[in-house]
């Protein structure tokens, strides 16, 4: 099965389907962005404003997280992930993580 083709919700209950919990599964990813990228973050804190490089970097990383995260359901034997989460954190202050996590399940 295709990772695109796990289903992945944030509610506790997917309507219409009935299925049994295999466990709690996750993605993990770790991303930083170039030192040109840090240095004009740094010029754009002074001055105020969304920094466009770092958004985009924690969009791919969320992606990737999810992308992860439906990996393992499939190599647990899932056909979705329920209660899905995100949370994320800095390292050292020029990486970010992101996990996504939620539990497996499998349709009845």
């Amino acid at each position: 099965m295709a990772d695109d083709q796990i289903l992945v919700v944030t509610t506790e209950h997917i309507p219409g389907k009935d299925y049994e919990v295999i466990g709690e599964v996750f993605g993990l990813t770790t991303q930083s962005k170039n030192v040109f990228s840090n240095i004009g973050a740094g010029l754009k804190n002074i001055v105020g404003g969304e920094i466009k490089a770092y958004t985009d970097m924690l969009h791919e990383s969320r992606d990737e997280a999810v992308a992860r995260l439906r990996q393992a359901a499939i190599d647990r034997g899932g056909d979705a992930v329920v209660m899905m989460r995100f949370d994320s954190g800095s390292i050292g202050g020029e990486m970010q993580s992101v996990v996504a996590y939620g539990t497996a399940v499998k349709f009845k």
